[in-house]
């Protein structure tokens, strides 16, 4: 059976911690040659930035080569959807991509926002089940729904500063940006934070910034199993309370699901949501992160980013060290072992 890495909610926290140590040796030891002669294709639906550059550079520094598609751009237009007259846009089908790639690289990542039209449709993530369903080699997700590599970065920049992340308070606050923006780390970020077992508080304005029930309900149960806390409020001040470690994002309220208009009417006016040295003040000397990019004095001031505790910059370091022991892993490396054989 192919194993793939589409979210965590596959994956046993054993498992994650095996590729969180692995990651912390190749922070220290970041130039390896165990997928050499191994490639990865990563199929860009959408911009990127740090997801780009750390999978490139990743895979280079464990030998292996990154070859970069933007399906649209300077790769043919993909139809995702089965049974489908394809006289639109998309040149092939992901049946035939999935298939061709397959035979030429190890792996593929894609990397698909939802469409932001129908979120009835877009919650059940069929372009990256597509491409998985119809491919020979694993698949990473890159952003889709969910953002299960930024999940591993941020939890292994948890760990650094907090050690044993069990039963701290983690609070994962909404906060505005001009825009209604994807689920999906804010989605990933209740995922792992229960996953390991931490008092898991959700911030967000009012019942319409609620996340997907799907991910509350699993939240939920992961804490419950760890005999953790899992708390929703809108008071910030209740929020902020007592918390080990903030994680800020901007979503949008899926009740306006594809009608940014009518959903800027609610947000605009809760702009006083933004991450500020007064709201760090309340918190058991929290560090704070964010999945980057970020928006300054719009969603956290500058006082915020540019302080000791600020650890954004790290998080996204580790998306570095955390997809190259995931690659690892996904390729049969003996990751247990590897530390240890190097030592």
């Amino acid at each position: 059976m192919i194993k793939h890495f589409l979210t965590t909610e596959d994956w046993s926290q054993q498992d994650l911690h095996e590729i969180l140590d692995v990651a912390g040796y190749l922070k220290q030891h970041p130039l390896q040659n165990h997928l050499q002669g191994k490639s990865i294709a990563l199929l860009f639906l959408n911009p990127s930035m740090r997801t780009r550059t750390s999978f490139e550079l990743g895979m280079q520094q464990l030998g292996g080569m990154a070859i970069v598609l933007q399906p649209g751009k300077d790769a043919w237009g993909i139809e995702f959807e089965p049974h489908q007259i394809m006289d639109g846009d998309a040149e092939e089908h992901i049946i035939e991509v999935a298939g061709v790639l397959s035979s030429y690289v190890d792996m593929i990542g894609i990397r698909a926002f939802p469409a932001f039209q129908d979120w009835s449709f877009d919650r059940q993530d069929q372009t990256i089940k597509a491409l998985a369903a119809h491919a020979s080699v694993p698949v990473i997700n890159m952003e889709t729904i969910v953002h299960p590599c930024q999940e591993l970065a941020l939890m292994m920049t948890i760990k650094n500063h907090l050690k044993t992340p069990k039963k701290k308070k983690f609070l994962l606050t909404w906060t505005y940006h001009p825009k209604p923006l994807n689920t999906a780390v804010a989605n990933s970020g209740l995922l792992i934070s229960s996953k390991f077992g931490m008092d898991v508080t959700l911030l967000c304005p009012n019942e319409h910034y609620l996340l997907d029930q799907r991910y509350l309900a699993a939240a939920h149960a992961q804490c419950q199993a760890h005999g953790a806390k899992f708390e929703v409020t809108h008071d910030i001040e209740q929020a902020y309370a007592g918390a080990d470690f903030v994680y800020a994002k901007s979503w949008g309220a899926l009740p306006f699901y594809g009608d940014p208009a009518a959903e800027f009417k609610q947000r605009k006016a809760y702009q006083h949501f933004i991450v500020d040295g007064q709201k760090m003040a309340l918190t058991n000397h929290a560090k704070f992160s964010h999945c980057l990019p970020l928006r300054r004095n719009v969603k956290a001031t500058d006082e915020v980013m540019d302080a000791d505790y600020c650890v954004a910059l790290e998080e996204a370091e580790n998306r570095l060290h955390v997809q190259k022991a995931m690659m690892l892993n996904l390729m049969n490396q003996d990751v247990m072992n590897l530390t240890s054989q190097n030592n």
